[in-house]
């Protein structure tokens, strides 16, 4: 906000320069109120812009981002599967290093391969719901939004029986209704505060990198076992990059746990 008050205290100076004192004073402040106004608003418009997809930010309601930096925790979350081979593939990663993670599923691969829920779950792993489609639910209407996540909870449903509460938005996109929706719903919010950027098919190194750049403990990581515009999409990297995660911040002292865990971990005694 300074460096916009400086650039049009600067701008109304040299417009009103040749005008008498008075008159000078008068138009320098009728020109500041409008600008900086029309700045504040640009300025509130792109904060808001920012919050409605920001992992990490709570404008439009409270949503779960992990714990208090240096806890020894740490939670694996990977979205937009089921997928196949790479979820089987990512399981038996996991379960060399006997790691529970949590699962957002899209529910329309679900009906796809309920099986590979099945998987997920007899293993020990938590699945949650992140919608039957994979829209941006920032530009949903609210029968859309509440249409979409009935669907996939009810997909995850006929697949697993009961399952957890959670969800994860699309993109990480949602409004104040959007929170509002799945919370009468039952649902908790849950977000992210480390992105590994792995959906860009990188490298496991990059992603690895990117991970490493963002753990200050405490961490949900977000990863992807699958791909929200086609079924079968390789997730190779991301499970090479899970190996040597777990490996590296396990001879760190940490601890890999589930969304639910960590949930736990973080409620008052």
């Amino acid at each position: 906000m300074r460096a916009i008050e400086e650039k049009v205290n600067s701008v109304a100076r040299g417009r009103i320069a040749d005008l008498a004192p008075p008159a000078a004073a008068f138009t320098m402040h009728r020109m500041l109120g409008s600008l900086l106004g029309a700045g504040a608003g640009a300025a509130l418009a792109v904060a808001a812009g920012y919050q409605s997809m920001s992992p990490t930010g709570q404008w439009y309601g409270n949503t779960f981002t992990g714990l208090v930096p240096g806890t020894r925790q740490l939670a694996l979350t990977y979205d937009d599967g089921p997928n196949d081979p790479h979820t089987l593939r990512l399981l038996d990663v996991l379960a060399k290093h006997n790691i529970r993670a949590t699962f957002f599923l899209i529910g329309r691969f679900v009906r796809q391969r309920p099986d590979l829920v099945k998987e997920l779950v007899q293993a020990g792993h938590v699945v949650g719901n992140h919608t039957f489609t994979h829209p941006n639910l920032i530009f949903a209407s609210a029968q859309r939004t509440r249409m979409e996540l009935e669907q996939c909870k009810q997909a995850i449903t006929d697949a697993v029986g009961q399952h957890s509460a959670l969800f994860r938005p699309p993109f990480g996109g949602r409004r104040p209704g959007t929170l509002r929706i799945a919370r009468s719903m039952g649902l908790l919010p849950i977000m992210w505060n480390v992105t590994g950027y792995d959906w860009k098919q990188k490298p496991a190194a990059f992603v690895e990198n990117k991970v490493h750049r963002q753990v200050r403990g405490g961490d949900i990581i977000l990863l992807h076992d699958g791909e929200d515009t086609k079924f079968g999409a390789d997730r190779s990297q991301t499970i090479l990059a899970t190996d040597h995660l777990i490996a590296h911040y396990k001879t760190q002292g940490y601890e890999f746990v589930t969304i639910p865990e960590m949930m736990a971990s973080s409620a008052p005694a």
